[in-house]
């Protein structure tokens, strides 16, 4: 099932086209990585999702009817730009903001008080929002977006200006928000927390979809036959055995063994080429070499940028 399908969206302001007839769908449970380069559209559908500003053309379903106001209260949202008011002490502004998502104040206060101990904020309760650093203010505004267990969670670069303990106690907690049925779209140019956290990606660029699947699909799309091994150094393989059915890319001599990286052509297979090491050396390690979504991201947006710039 499907929580958000966006179809044929289109947002236009002044001379500048910020979506175009994007099309994509969130499926429930999954944790979604919106991703593509500054000024993709990106921004724009966030907004679009949070009913802070309409489409030109197309239409969002939620839980399968029209995205309506009345939808914003399951949806929590944490902006790339924190807004939080820097005179008011954290756990009165916490407990402010949780009662305008529709809790209690008991029952806001109660969960307030074990998540402020959870990402070790309990000291700064009483204080003003304005003393806490920039790491502190991130948490805090991340227990206030997820407090009211919103069905649908979107995180705008979520991990900005976190330590890497942060970063993972976040990461954590996203993860467990989804184990828990909760939807996420995750907003980044972090392509290693999207390669760790996310199942499915879509990605955006000049306003358009130029990419959308699940992230095992996507890597399998684009791979290119490469692989790593080693083998042990007392028994290297024979040269002649790269050549054009294996084409040798590199090899790397280390103390005990020699890492090779291999791309083998089309027509022959990857068992065809364990048969032969394994007649002639001892194989320590074998694995097929993925793009990273990194390297996809970049060959993608660039592939895309050449076919229109040549248009």
């Amino acid at each position: 099932m499907n929580i958000v399908e966006v179809q044929e969206v289109t947002k236009r302001y002044s001379h500048h086209t910020a979506l175009n007839k994007v099309s994509l769908s969130v499926r429930q449970g999954a944790i979604f990585g919106l991703l593509g380069p500054n000024g993709a559209g990106k921004t724009t559908l966030i907004r679009i999702l949070n009913r802070i500003t309409l489409p030109d053309e197309g239409r969002i379903l939620f839980e399968g009817h029209p995205l309506q106001n009345e939808d914003v209260s399951k949806i929590g949202y944490l902006p790339e730009e924190r807004g939080l008011y820097k005179k008011m002490k954290a756990g009165e502004q916490a407990l402010y903001l949780a009662q305008l998502k529709g809790m209690s104040a008991s029952e806001a206060k109660k969960q307030l008080k074990l998540k402020f101990e959870q990402y070790q904020i309990s000291d700064w309760w009483n204080r003003p929002t304005e003393e806490l650093s920039k790491g502190m203010q991130q948490k805090l505004q991340f227990i206030i977006t997820i407090l009211h267990k919103p069905s649908f969670l979107i995180l705008d670069e979520p991990f900005s200006g976190f330590d890497p303990i942060n970063t993972n106690l976040l990461k954590e907690e996203i993860m467990t928000l989804s184990r828990e049925g909760t939807t996420i779209i995750l907003s980044t140019h972090n392509m290693t927390s999207v390669e760790e956290i996310c199942n499915e990606i879509v990605l955006l660029n000049k306003s358009q979809k130029i990419l959308e699947g699940n992230i095992y699909d996507v890597k399998q799309r684009f791979k290119d036959n490469t692989f790593k091994f080693e083998i042990a150094n007392e028994q290297l393989p024979d040269a002649s055995l790269f050549g054009d059915a294996f084409q040798l890319i590199s090899q790397q001599p280390n103390e005990h063994t020699t890492a090779y990286t291999i791309r083998i052509s089309d027509g022959h297979s990857s068992n065809e080429l364990l048969q032969l090491l394994s007649q002639q050396c001892r194989i320590v390690s074998f694995a097929e070499v993925l793009p990273s979504m990194n390297d996809i991201f970049i060959q993608q947006v660039e592939n895309f940028n050449t076919e229109h710039h040549a248009e």
